[in-house]
């Protein structure tokens, strides 16, 4: 059972239903869904509505994104809707599964991370996914958590665009690592996860190699022949990108047997780029 089948958890629908496993999906929308896919059309917050739902599961993954970068927003999905599946599912399931965020971790100078290193968010986002998943050890003490990095990949092609714009931009002197991670490792970890005999409760997904937005962007100017991007005051994009500088290691997930499809944003974005020259004139980003 997938909580919230978006961006990765329809990924991860997908990947499921490939293998063989029986897959259900909840969402307000149900349009969109991959084949092999059971939609079950509700919103997380409607307790009745999944309390009703029939059956046990393997596993429950709750992989749902607030709507808006808001504290309500972010309070509403990661404690609300996550305190209404785990009462109407949590009991009905094996092993529960909850995409968290490396935006727990409020290092700043460029320190490696993992799993053991201090959660200290001081920003909501942070602070409120460190709320739930004290929340979810308290109501499943054997519930794993996914903590992902900034996540990318088919459709979302921004990045790319602004560059052939020239319009990508730069802090003078950046060198702050930014942690990444391919929408089809999401999924595909996420679907590791579920199936591992004797997982641990926290897992970082990011890739293998942490890298400064100015390296990307100047990789993937090179790549699509486009000038370099801009570089900016440090002020001016330091305001615009807040001051986040960490470098997240995936040795934990990694030894547990998960193979990257993209290891680093080089194979990741060439991938974007490739499917965007592929795709029809009409569905390109411009």
């Amino acid at each position: 059972m997938i909580a919230g089948a978006g961006y990765v958890g329809g990924r991860l629908g997908e990947l499921l239903a490939a293998r063989g496993d029986e897959v259900f999906a909840v969402r307000r929308s149900i349009s969109g869904l991959p084949p092999g896919v059971t939609p079950v059309a509700a919103d997380l917050l409607d307790r009745s509505a999944l309390a009703a739902l029939p059956g046990r599961w393997d596993a429950v993954v709750f992989c749902a994104g607030p709507s808006e970068s808001t504290r309500e927003a972010y309070r509403r999905t990661y404690l609300g809707a996550l305190g209404v599946v785990l009462d109407a599912l949590s009991e009905r399931s094996a092993r529960f599964v909850f995409t968290s965020s490396t935006a727990v971790y409020a290092q700043t100078d460029g320190s490696w991370v993992d799993e053991a290193s201090p959660a200290e968010a001081t920003h909501f986002s942070g602070a409120t996914l460190l709320e739930a998943e004290a929340l979810l050890r308290t109501r499943r003490p054997d519930a794993v958590s996914l903590r992902l990095g900034g996540i990318y990949g088919p459709g979302r092609a921004s990045l790319v665009a602004a560059v052939r714009r020239g319009e990508a931009t730069f802090a003078e002197g950046d060198r702050r690592a930014v942690n990444r991670f391919h929408r089809d490792d999401c999924a595909g970890a996420l679907a590791h996860l579920v199936g591992l005999s004797a997982p641990r409760s926290v897992y970082l997904g990011v890739d293998d190699e942490p890298a400064s937005r100015r390296d990307v962007l100047c990789w993937i100017a090179q790549r699509v022949g486009a000038p370099a991007p801009h570089e900016t005051p440090e002020r001016a994009e330091s305001a615009r990108r807040g001051g986040g500088h960490k470098r997240c290691s995936n040795a934990r997930l990694r030894g547990s047997g998960y193979a990257l499809a993209f290891p680093t944003y080089r194979e990741g974005y060439a991938s974007v780029i490739d499917a965007e020259l592929n795709a029809p004139a009409g569905n390109r980003t411009t």
